[in-house]
């Protein structure tokens, strides 16, 4: 049966110690991939931040030269149709030239069909759209400038080379990005005190004209660490939840199979024990009724015998009852319960032990004060506790026993101290005695009879009345029973 039990043990554990791991290495590849991610999603929304910053960069240039190509006094736009297809086509020219016979750009619109000879303020407005938003911006894109004019040319390489990021205008970008992402954490772009931020995405070039020129751009978060912790926290704490279930769970099972097997190991003590006090009195009730039954005696003879019968039968029925009493509880039943007296059942449980006492030569003496001590129970089971504990005391009594026993009552409580001055019981043992067939161990022979029952018998008959029972040391020698009842 223990080898039984060790290999439970052994695999149970094996069990928890897998779940245990495999919950932190699901957690741990979580970490890895929820950190891959991360720095990632950060780099890669840094670079579409920037891009999307640098086209309201480009956005705000083309709408400068819009304005320029609008301003008369500084360019003059013109058209005429005089080509082979008769086509409208427009001229873009300063208006004040920066170099003598200096022209700018000429060309058409493949969507103009108009055909007109001289330029109206509607095909103005569309030629300004489109060269804006089709051609100087497909060039801005490029990170060139062109000179469509010398002047319009120099305005727009001072714009362009002028122009810089505009962290805020990035910072909103990027944050919305990130959001997008499910990704919420302070971040700061382009900082140089990083203390308490340790994680730096890839530099990512904000010039107008990269490679060739940098204006490099990057964001300082906190570690990956943190974020994990932050993203993660229900489900890192749910894990230990589980960590913690199993492992209250694996000690309950192991605490419930060891207790079995410690309660198997009493249950075997018990049944050695009452089979030694099942047999003597059967054999002497056998032996008996066979010299009865085999030998013609006369009257006298007979009834010593029959004495000797009924003694050993009269020994068995104790036994039995005693057996039974430690089972016979009231089950929560309350229905038959009712004031009880203590110090006249306290008497009474002497006066049933009236003769063991004259036996042993012992003196016992009781202490209660004069009022009366009521509490809610049954009598019979609290007669059966009290004289239980005396004959504890009896039983395991140095020579000449002195037994005292004191009432108290303190806050709604009496306490009931029985005090020897017998052998006493080991401080290791005082809490275990109240278990069902446990002895203290003295060697492999019991000297002093009995099965392990009556305080056991005890413990539950004060658990059931709202009571408790301890057992203590009753210096210098002997034991102390303190019994603790709620008065009525």
């Amino acid at each position: 049966m223990k080898k039984h039990i060790h290999w439970i043990l052994v695999l149970m554990s094996l069990c928890v110690i897998g779940i245990i791991g495999l919950q932190l290495f699901w957690n741990y590849q979580n970490y890895r991939s929820t950190a891959y991610t991360f720095e990632r999603d950060i780099n890669e929304s840094l670079n579409t931040a920037v891009e999307l910053e640098m086209d309201q960069r480009h956005q705000q240039l083309v709408d400068q030269v819009k304005g320029w190509l609008a301003d008369t006094s500084f360019i003059r736009i013109t058209c005429d149709t005089k080509n082979r297809d008769s086509n409208t086509v427009f001229h873009i020219n300063d208006r004040y030239p920066k170099f003598p016979g200096s022209k700018g750009p000429s060309f058409g619109i493949t969507d103009f069909k108009a055909k007109l000879k001289h330029i109206t303020p509607e095909a103005k407005q569309i030629l300004i759209d489109h060269f804006g938003d089709r051609i100087v911006k497909s060039d801005l894109k490029k990170g060139t400038v062109y000179y469509y004019t010398p002047r319009l040319g120099d305005r727009l390489t001072k714009a362009f080379d002028k122009s810089r990021v505009r962290l805020h205008s990035l910072d909103s970008i990027y944050r919305k990005i990130l959001l997008s992402k499910a990704i919420r954490t302070s971040f700061s772009l382009n900082t140089r005190d990083t203390s308490g931020r340790v994680f730096l995405t890839q530099p990512v070039n904000a010039d107008f004209r990269r490679p060739y020129q940098k204006e490099l751009v990057r964001a300082t978060f906190e570690s990956p660490d943190s974020y994990f912790l932050k993203t993660m926290k229900w489900v890192i704490l749910s894990t230990f939840g589980l960590i913690a279930v199993c492992l209250i769970c694996f000690g309950y099972t192991a605490r419930t199979l060891l207790s079995q097997h410690k309660l198997a190991g009493l249950k075997d003590d018990f049944i050695n024990n009452m089979t030694h006090e099942l047999n003597t009195p059967l054999s002497s009730i056998k032996i008996t009724a066979e010299a009865l039954k085999t030998f013609d005696y006369e009257p006298g003879r007979q009834q010593e015998y029959l004495d000797i019968i009924g003694y050993q039968t009269e020994k068995l029925t104790n036994l039995t009852a005693r057996i039974l009493d430690a089972n016979r509880l009231v089950a929560g039943s309350t229905q038959n319960w009712q004031p009880v007296e203590l110090r006249g059942l306290i008497d009474k449980a002497i006066g049933d032990m009236a003769i063991r006492f004259a036996d042993q030569q012992a003196t016992i003496t009781c202490e209660a004060p004069q009022e009366a001590l009521l509490v809610f129970g049954e009598a019979i089971s609290l007669l059966t506790v009290f004289t239980n504990i005396i004959d504890n005391a009896l039983k395991y009594a140095s020579p000449n026993l002195r037994l005292t026993i004191s009432l108290m009552a303190t806050n709604r409580w009496v306490e009931i101290r029985f005090a020897d001055n017998g052998v006493g019981i080991p401080t290791e043992y005082r809490t275990r005695v109240f278990d069902p067939f446990f002895r203290v161990p003295q060697g492999n022979v019991h000297d002093v009879k009995g099965h392990g029952l009556g305080l056991s018998y005890v413990n539950k008959v004060l658990r059931q009345h709202r009571g408790s029972v301890t057992v203590g040391a009753n210096e210098p020698t002997g034991s102390q029973f303190t019994i603790k009842l709620p008065l009525l």
